[in-house]
């Protein structure tokens, strides 16, 4: 009985030192350069948009493991530029998502987090604007004619200095795009690509 009388006071800083562990949430976002991936190359004209998420991490080995669920808005796509006898321009094809992503998350001391996982992502709306000698113009696509969810995988990187973060992430999509006939004789097997260069607040 004595014995285990010395090891409650271990037990006790274990199970507090748990309890302290810090749960890190915040927002962050920025700059969002997207592409279409066909058998592994990319067109060289990316779409430059944006991305905003909220997250939390939730641990699972103190002071090192994290589970990271976000919840975010981030726009993909591509450009694709033209040039005919008396009509050149570029054309802007936007795909708007509603993303998921649920990261397993290393932390490096308390500066510095390696984070990989799967996201699933929900189309909002999908546009094609156009610019071109001729003039401008705008017009949706029917979101019928793609895969509503996408999903992939996402790697990244992320500094912490306080409560202020700088942060990187590659997110390779793994769902064709195309789900209609119409659709899928212009992108064929095309599947999104974006890389990401994010800032943000910790709470």
């Amino acid at each position: 009985m004595k014995r285990y009388l010395l090891l409650l006071p271990a037990l006790l800083i274990g199970f507090s030192t748990l309890a302290q562990t810090p749960v890190r949430s915040g927002i962050r976002g920025g700059l969002s350069v997207s592409n279409l991936r066909v058998n592994e190359a990319s067109d060289r004209n990316p779409r430059y948009g944006f991305h905003i998420a909220a997250f939390t991490q939730l641990p699972v080995i103190p002071e090192f493991l994290s589970i990271q669920p976000e919840l975010g808005y981030t726009t993909k796509g591509t450009t694709a530029t033209f040039n005919l006898p008396d009509f050149s321009g570029k054309n802007t094809f936007k795909l708007n998502y509603l993303e998921l992503p649920v990261l397993a998350t290393f932390h490096i001391g308390d500066f510095v987090d390696i984070h990989a996982g799967p996201y699933v992502g929900y189309l909002l709306n999908a546009k094609l604007d156009t610019k071109s000698n001729w003039g401008n113009g705008s017009r949706d696509l029917n979101t019928d004619d793609f895969h509503r969810f996408d999903y992939g995988l996402g790697a990244g990187l992320t500094l912490y200095f306080g409560k202020v973060l700088v942060g990187t992430r590659y997110n390779l999509g793994l769902q064709k795009l195309a789900d209609s006939y119409a659709a899928d004789r212009i992108l064929g097997k095309a599947k999104n690509t974006s890389a990401q260069v994010s800032v943000g607040v910790t709470f």
